[in-house]
């Protein structure tokens, strides 16, 4: 039998996505594991500062631990924004340096960053000197033509110098021109051995992989090599796979969903942020793949499809979606 990896000291984390790890996503997320670390979207210095703090900085007590990832190039406003983050009770804050829309290329940050690494790091210390928090950066292996090894290990080099607290490393290039930020997650191919080998030159740094992982069991294999798993599109695809986060970093069998008691208390939180002015969809659209190769699950979300989406829809509907589960036979044929 293979020897369970020690996950002692290790984290496992839920990635960053635009348009996906809002509030809501979290809440949800949170639910099924108390032990995963979780992550806003990028949220633009300028917004932070200038924009709806509350609608974009806001969250629930229980989401903790919770990262801020921040996107900008400016020092002083970065600064400025993690000062924010800090105030508003998040754990950490993050610098996004491997995203690369041309939204983010527009504003010379993102991926683009990984073209001035002694500039990423001049952004680093300029947080660092206005919060107490872990500041921590996530970036790609490089960019365009760049050669893997000396850009990730440029990078590295001068944001650990800066005081950087952590290095999340997406195992593959991005590249700005010719491809679209959608094919950039898929198209350059993963190279989890040159995060690997960034590790073994830098045992006493904090070195945690992203990209492609799409299981708990490939995750357990990377937290052999590296010192954090982060998962995206997978954990939001097909939430359930965070029920088995908890036991993998604590030992132990998984514990089955009480999903009954999941979908009241994703009912209960619908309700309050309807009575706050919001949309049912705005907390459903999250939970769509809860119950993927479930019986009932095709129907399940073509409800959460429709239905929710009607300004009027309430908690009820949820409950309605579930009830179209089969959820004994099913957890019986597994």
């Amino acid at each position: 039998m293979r020897k369970r990896p020690d996950t002692k000291g290790k984290t496992f984390a839920v990635a960053p996505m635009i348009d996906w790890t809002d509030r809501h996503c979290r809440f949800f997320h949170r639910q099924l594991s108390k032990r995963a670390v979780l992550y806003t979207e990028m949220i633009v210095a300028d917004a932070a500062i200038h924009g709806d703090r509350q609608r974009l900085l806001g969250f629930d007590e229980c989401e903790h631990p919770v990262v801020l990832q921040l996107g900008g190039s400016d020092p002083a406003k970065l600064a400025q924004a993690a000062a924010i983050g800090a105030d508003y009770g998040y754990d950490e804050i993050n610098l996004n340096v491997g995203c690369p829309s041309d939204r983010v290329q527009s504003g010379t940050f993102g991926a683009c960053l990984m073209k001035m690494p002694e500039h990423v790091g001049a952004l680093v210390a300029a947080m660092k000197t206005r919060v107490d928090l872990p500041v921590t950066v996530k970036c790609r292996i490089g960019v365009d033509d760049q050669d893997p090894e000396e850009a990730l290990d440029g990078l590295a080099e001068a944001v650990w110098k800066a005081g950087a607290d952590a290095l999340w490393v997406h195992a593959r290039k991005a590249w700005l021109q010719g491809l679209s930020p959608k094919e950039n997650r898929d198209i350059p191919p993963l190279d989890y051995d040159r995060v690997y080998r960034l590790k073994q030159k830098n045992p006493d740094r904090f070195v945690g992989i992203n990209g492609g992982i799409s299981t708990i069991s490939e995750a357990r294999d990377h937290m052999e090599q590296v010192d954090g798993v982060m998962l995206g599109r997978a954990a939001y695809q097909t939430p359930a796979l965070l029920g088995d986060v908890d036991a993998l970093m604590e030992g132990g069998e998984p514990r089955s969903i009480d999903y009954d008691g999941l979908i009241g208390t994703m009912a209960d939180y619908a309700g309050r942020h309807i009575a706050e002015g919001g949309r049912l969809s705005h907390v459903t659209r999250h939970m769509v793949g809860l119950f993927h190769g479930f019986a009932g699950a095709r129907r399940y979300r073509q409800i959460l499809s429709s239905d929710a989406t009607r300004k009027d829809a309430g908690p009820e509907v949820l409950l309605a979606a579930f009830a179209e589960v089969d959820l004994a036979s099913s957890l019986d044929a597994a």
